[in-house]
């Protein structure tokens, strides 16, 4: 009932937000040329309504050019391969100069992959970059089978063989666990398609090290817990009508309850910002919260496997984790350089957690890892923002030159 609960409500409010829409288109261009203030207001109040709403479309990418030398250079997106629950996107840049191969793994938590987009461009200045683009789960067919943690590793293990030998792997916040188990697999089954790199970047490769909130609230119940009162049906009238998952508003729903405040407070800046005619200011929450509240649906196994294996059990950090029923040894990994990522005010995966991964990939030579600790960045700091593009993509892109 959860879901259809959702959905009755969201359909209740369609009306309103259609009404308020028209009469935006109405008013609003009158409101915005120096009329009085009501008039402003007016058209603030509306718009406020129209954006009263949850998405479940993945938003544009918007990466059309990205800056190369000294001219700006073309971007296209190009899929390069299409499976049941994600693609493999690739950003094609018209230039002729040859260029490391980096793939991008987003988290599949609630959001769609476009919340990297800031990492994506600034990655492609110097690399050719390709992106797991997930799909909502809400659209995905049941005859396309359940999707677990196994699913995802085969996933990311197709994705690399694909991209060929030569790839480099940026990982940013859950998938670390992931493609460390990849990486992992592939070296214990003697793989020529081993990545040269990896970059993890706030992954709680073992969140038992400084828990944070999030991992108190995951330990808070037991797993049986999780399935009665988060998992939910798709209703019929979606694609994936009868599949049971984590819907991404009850995701957002978590997120939100964490800083209330914030996300209230920055509604009213919003706002204010419309009614005072300050529209740069405005665009600027809009678009944050344009992607925010773009929310994406997780398959019921892999969000129950990701809760118990990674936050409740640490099975990774506590070489107890299996792929396919056999055990992962993260020494195996020999050919792929680490590198570990961590933002000292980060909470939400605390500092102590990325970095655990040197411990587990005992098999590197030294030489071959290195972890960077970002002063004065907080989670979404780690992979945007001013301090990843000046001083945190430096690393990562020395990382990537390194071992090309």
């Amino acid at each position: 009932m959860l879901y259809l609960a959702y959905q009755t409500q969201a359909d209740f409010m369609n009306p309103a937000r259609m009404l308020a829409q028209s009469a935006l288109a109405a008013i609003g261009a009158r409101a915005m040329s120096g009329q009085p203030m009501d008039w402003r207001a007016t058209a603030a109040a509306y718009e406020m309504v129209t954006r009263a709403g949850l998405t479940h479309e993945r938003p544009p990418y918007e990466i059309d050019s990205v800056r190369e030398g000294n001219r700006d250079v073309p971007v296209t997106e190009e899929v390069v391969l299409t499976l049941p629950f994600g693609s493999l996107l690739r950003f094609r840049k018209d230039s002729e100069t040859p260029q490391a191969k980096v793939l991008v793994v987003a988290p599949m938590s609630g959001h769609f992959a476009t919340l990297l987009r800031n990492t994506v461009a600034t990655l492609l200045r110097d690399h050719d970059v390709y992106i797991t683009d997930w799909h909502n789960a809400r659209d995905v067919p049941l005859e396309a089978g359940p999707f677990g943690y196994d699913d995802y590793v085969d996933t990311l293990i197709r994705f690399v063989e694909t991209l060929g030998a030569e790839t480099h792997i940026v990982a940013v916040c859950q998938p670390c666990v992931q493609v460390l188990t990849a990486a992992a697999v592939m070296a214990q089954a003697g793989s020529p398609f081993q990545p040269r790199s990896m970059t993890l970047m706030a992954g709680p490769v073992d969140t038992r090290v400084n828990p944070t909130t999030v991992n108190k609230l995951a330990m808070d119940k037991p797993i049986d817990w999780f399935r009665r009162n988060l998992i939910a049906t798709v209703p019929s009238r979606f694609p994936g009508g009868g599949r049971r998952v984590y819907p991404g508003f009850v995701q957002l729903g978590a997120f939100v309850a964490m800083n209330m405040q914030r996300h209230v407070n920055a509604h009213i800046d919003m706002f204010l910002h419309l009614a005072t005619g300050e529209t740069e200011e405005a665009q600027k929450i809009k678009a944050f919260y344009d992607e925010y509240f773009a929310v994406l649906d997780l398959p019921a196994e892999f969000y129950l496997e990701t809760v118990q294996w990674i936050f409740q059990e640490a099975r990774l950090a506590a070489r107890t984790l299996t792929y396919r029923g056999e055990p992962v040894d993260c020494r195996a990994i020999r050919r792929t350089a680490l590198l570990t990522v961590e933002g000292e005010r980060d909470d939400i995966c605390a500092l102590g957690q990325t970095s655990a991964a040197h411990d587990l990939c005992s098999g590197l030579k030294p030489f071959r890892k290195r972890h960077h600790m970002q002063a004065g960045v907080g989670h979404y700091g780690v992979f945007s923002g001013r301090k990843w593009d000046g001083q945190i993509y430096p690393i990562v892109r020395n990382m990537i030159l390194a071992n090309s």
